[in-house]
């Protein structure tokens, strides 16, 4: 709302000055209740028809500002808990007037909005029934997404209770109009946009943590406390959540998407950590999938049918997650290599020798060049993997031991590791700014992101496949993986007005996906399906499967108005 709508407006303008482009990635804005924004980098003039890597511009350290700036996001919102009596957050005021958006297809009639907002307040108090255009600008397209808008949501609202979204969830059922679900903004594949309008439904102002059951080790959250927020609070007491995903993404949303991080080659992605969930189904029914038992053979698997959804089967209310134990020592590792093949056959050969490694990033050498450029560093500007190990010291140190010697045996260079913290840290931030600094490249640009996930042995052939075509594209791209467990990216940067460079940008993505299909892999290893991928659904998975995810959805939502437009084609629905 007012104060949300200038936090975002502020981290629009220093990404701007630090000439990331008007239509730049961003996380983890909305919802903020305060944020404040250092010093911006200097413009770069670039003669016109320049080419990108003449246009790769000093901006260096506005990126690492705001790296380091969305990382801390967050970390500004106090958190709340049963146990802790912590003071809960208030949604900051808003008081616009009703404005009946007639600027996209298929508008809701100035009667119908005005009977539903009134519903909505009387549910949720005026101020957090918001109807001004800015705001639902802001909530009709996620920062990180290339995908263009089509339509703006008529109404958002931010509910602070379970109660309150089973109203909405009623409200919006009354009326026929869709339900959007929204938290941090951050995915890619266009999940929280709105193609057909309705409601989009805040859920940044429930953010509590519940309950923390220490002998247990799992914590009850609200679905808008994000991942950062969390292991904040849970710090103190010993124990993290191991999922790391974007500065900026929610719980919730993290559930929705299914999604993972770096840490999943040790600790698994979303649906291994989730032991159950709470969410308002279509029909405004509140559905507990499971019981808070780490195992249960009862009934149906509700809580993975939930997982991975992205707010087509309900909107999730209340999760239960696994945590960890933090580790006694961590090491950080780093090596080089002459090819991105060679470096994807070391992470399959640490993952084959046992080592019980937490994390294997692989940047390739046009990253570690926008690393060097955006950070003032002078790494190796070749294929570059990292590791984590960790443990006590005596078996961290014994497991970089054999690290490097297969490193070695695979002929890589400059190996380092660092156990000392600012030391790791210095290290590990190489991979942390690695997407922002993507845009030292070309800073007048947008990035379409994408991912995909092959078999762990056709990890380098996949990747070596991809890497050719986008070095021999025009467009500058990037490419970084989480190695061990298959999963890799690619960071494209184009010219959203140039219908040339989009039709590239898009072929590129395609490319990379119907490889990673030819080699038994996935369209999309965390990004999730949202409105980009579903094209590639049916080929990966067959008709006889989307028939049945058809009629699942079809059978909890049968007026199809929850997240209507995302993962499944309506052909196999209604």
């Amino acid at each position: 709302m007012a104060q949300s709508r200038w936090a975002t407006a502020l981290l629009r303008s220093s990404l701007r000055l630090v000439e990331f482009g008007s239509r730049s990635p961003g996380s983890g804005v909305r919802g903020l209740a305060s944020l404040s924004v250092g010093g911006a980098g200097e413009r770069t003039r670039v003669e016109e028809g320049a080419g990108w890597r003449a246009r790769a511009g000093v901006v260096g350290g506005g990126v690492a500002a705001v790296t380091g700036f969305l990382s801390l996001l967050q970390l500004q919102q106090p958190v709340v808990s049963r146990s802790e009596g912590v003071q809960q957050i208030q949604a900051p005021a808003a008081t616009e007037p009703v404005v009946v958006s007639k600027d996209t297809p298929r508008s809701l009639s100035a009667d119908t909005v005005a009977h539903l907002v009134a519903d909505l307040r009387a549910v949720c108090d005026e101020d957090r029934v918001v109807i001004d255009v800015e705001e639902r600008e802001l909530h009709a397209k996620p920062w990180n997404t290339y995908h263009s808008v089509d339509a703006i949501p008529d109404i958002v609202v931010h509910p602070k209770s379970q109660e309150e979204v089973v109203a909405i969830v009623k409200a919006c059922a009354k009326y026929k109009v869709p339900v959007i679900p929204f938290a941090g903004g951050t995915s890619l594949e266009g999940h929280t946009m709105t193609p057909y309008k309705g409601v989009s439904v805040n859920m940044n102002s429930m953010k509590k943590v519940k309950e923390l059951h220490l002998e247990d080790m799992d914590v009850v959250v609200e679905p808008g406390i994000g991942w950062i927020e969390l292991n904040q609070y849970l710090k103190p007491y010993g124990l993290f959540f191991p999922l790391d995903p974007g500065p900026g993404a929610t719980i919730g949303g993290m559930c929705a998407t299914r999604c993972s991080g770096s840490m999943a080659v040790r600790y698994g992605t979303m649906r291994d950590n989730v032991i159950s969930l709470k969410a308002v189904v279509a029909n405004g029914d509140v559905v507990k999938t499971a019981a808070r038992a780490r195992k249960s053979a009862a009934g149906y698997d509700l809580t993975r049918l939930l997982i991975g959804s992205e707010g087509t089967l309900g909107v999730i209310t209340e999760v239960t997650l696994r945590l960890q134990k933090i580790p006694e020592a961590t090491v950080v590792a780093m090596c080089n290599f002459k090819s991105v093949g060679d470096a994807a056959a070391v992470a399959i050969a640490t993952m084959h020798s046992g080592i019980q490694v937490s994390r294997v990033e692989l940047l390739d050498e046009v990253m570690m060049k926008a690393i060097n450029m955006a950070n003032d560093k002078n790494y190796p500007e070749e294929p570059t993997l990292m590791f984590e190990l960790i443990g006590t010291e005596a078996y961290t140190l014994e497991q970089t031991s054999r690290v490097k010697k297969i490193v070695e045996d695979h002929n890589g260079s400059d190996f380092v590791f660092a156990n000392g913290e600012m030391e790791k840290e210095e290290i590990w931030k190489i991979r942390k700014e690695a997407f922002w600094s993507t845009f030292v490249l070309r800073p007048d640009c947008e990035a379409l992101v994408t991912d995909v996930c092959v078999p762990l042995s056709r990890l380098a052939e996949c990747i070596s496949v991809t890497k050719t075509r986008l070095l021999a594209s025009s467009l500058p791209s990037t490419l970084l993986a989480h190695a061990g467990d298959g999963n890799f990216h690619a960071i494209i940067l184009f010219d959203p007005q140039n219908k040339k460079e989009v039709e590239e940008a898009l072929e590129l993505s395609s490319e990379m996906v119907h490889a990673s299909l030819s080699m038994e892999g996935t369209c999309t290893g965390e990004h999730g399906i949202g409105v980009g991928k579903m094209k590639y659904l049916e080929k990966e998975l067959g008709p006889e499967a989307m028939t049945m995810m058809g009629s699942i959805k079809g059978a909890l939502d049968p007026n199809n108005l929850m997240n209507p437009g995302k993962i499944i084609p309506e052909k196999f629905c209604y």
